[in-house]
């Protein structure tokens, strides 16, 4: 269950099953936007039909997934800045790195306005977000913690999954380094921690550790 004071709206492409999140809390008519993916159409008239105004746009890591919404984002709404780990900041200008070429579409990002790294908060409409470095699916993966409310709420991109855990077979992935991510950066965690996931449903920190069969507690 989601903390009290936060709204969620989720836009999911179709086509790789990739979370889009629209956050805010309250009755705060500014949000934030999470790794906007194949549908900012979609995503843009979820914010229009709500009365929302995107503060900030975040980009957990690079790969053509997680980013294709940023151009059109970014053209409705220029003056929101756009946020993204500084190692994976290189994706989003490469198609070959962001993955897009080699799926036969290729496209890039505009670049960030803001690069972060472990231990940076993120400040905007209302929300306090930390940022953890959780290498392993990329390089310059991130995964931004609000624990203003319990419990906390990690927007988690494709390090840990309901059951599961991201891919560690790109080009900068690393296996060891996504385990020992999710051990030392996700698991410390309060048990009833939300993890919003880049795709499929919402998990805890604690059902993780108790069941998954790729990094048990």
């Amino acid at each position: 269950m989601l903390p009290e004071g936060l709204k969620l709206t989720t836009v999911v492409d179709p086509m790789f099953a990739e979370n889009t999140y629209i956050a805010y809390i309250g009755e705060n008519k500014a949000c934030i936007v999470v790794d906007p993916g194949l549908l900012p159409e979609e995503t843009g008239s979820k914010l229009t039909e709500s009365g929302l105004t995107p503060h900030i746009i975040l980009n957990t890591h690079g790969h053509s997934d997680h980013i294709a919404g940023n151009a059109r984002l970014k053209e409705m709404f220029p003056d929101c800045p756009l946020i993204i780990g500084k190692l994976d900041a290189e994706k989003l200008l490469d198609s070959q790195l962001n993955l897009s070429a080699p799926f036969g579409v290729p496209f890039t990002s505009p670049p960030a306005d803001r690069l972060v790294a472990e231990g940076d908060t993120v400040n905007a409409a209302g929300f306090e977000l930390e940022v953890l470095e959780t290498p392993g699916h990329s390089v310059g993966h991130v995964v931004y913690v609000w624990k203003a409310e319990k419990p906390w709420v990690v927007f988690g991109g494709d390090v840990l999954f309901q059951g599961g855990v991201g891919r560690s077979d790109f080009p900068d992935g690393s296996a060891e380094d996504l385990i020992c991510s999710i051990r030392e950066k996700l698991y410390p965690m309060p048990d009833d921690t939300i993890v919003l996931p880049g795709h499929g449903p919402a998990t805890t920190i604690g059902m993780e550790k108790q069941s998954n069969p790729f990094v048990r507690g």
